[in-house]
């Protein structure tokens, strides 16, 4: 999932019922070839991936889906409430080798900037942006280079 690098973002997100959650992925949307720039990044979503494909499509989303459908992890997060739904927000983890570590993690609402800018974003990074500036020009993204669906893992 970190795509040989060191870093990766995991956005936990509620699924196709919630409005918000479409919202924040729509913005994430336009940032992700900015952000794949300095880290991977995936949205994680309790819906099952034929599901998360065809919303994908839907909403021309390019970005790497992941189901946490049948698993625990959106719960080992802290992203799941006491009924069992599953709650939007973000982690934030590193790659030293076969060790991999959550650096940080926040949780979204409507209104926050954490869903709105990725200086917010880089930030939960232990070394920030690390000299990173968006770069104008073409994406140098193979996954957006090319006319296809999001991946969906």
């Amino acid at each position: 999932m970190f795509d040989g690098g060191r870093d990766l973002f995991v956005i936990h997100n509620m699924g196709v019922m919630c409005p918000n959650c479409t919202l924040w992925a729509d913005g994430f949307n336009g940032l992700y070839p900015h952000i794949a720039q300095r880290a991977a990044f995936f949205v994680s979503s309790p819906d099952p991936p034929e599901t998360q494909a065809a919303f994908a499509q839907k909403r021309g989303w390019k970005f790497p889906m992941v189901s946490h459908a049948g698993t625990s992890f959106a719960a080992d997060m802290g992203f799941v409430d006491d009924k069992g739904k599953s709650l939007p927000g973000i982690s934030a983890f590193q790659r030293d080798g076969a060790k991999i570590v959550r650096v940080s993690a926040t949780g979204m609402a409507p209104g926050e900037l954490v869903s709105s800018t990725i200086w917010h974003l880089l930030a939960m990074l232990p070394e920030g942006a690390d000299g990173w500036r968006p770069e104008i020009g073409e994406p140098s993204i193979p996954a957006l280079t090319e006319e296809k669906p999001a991946p969906v893992r």
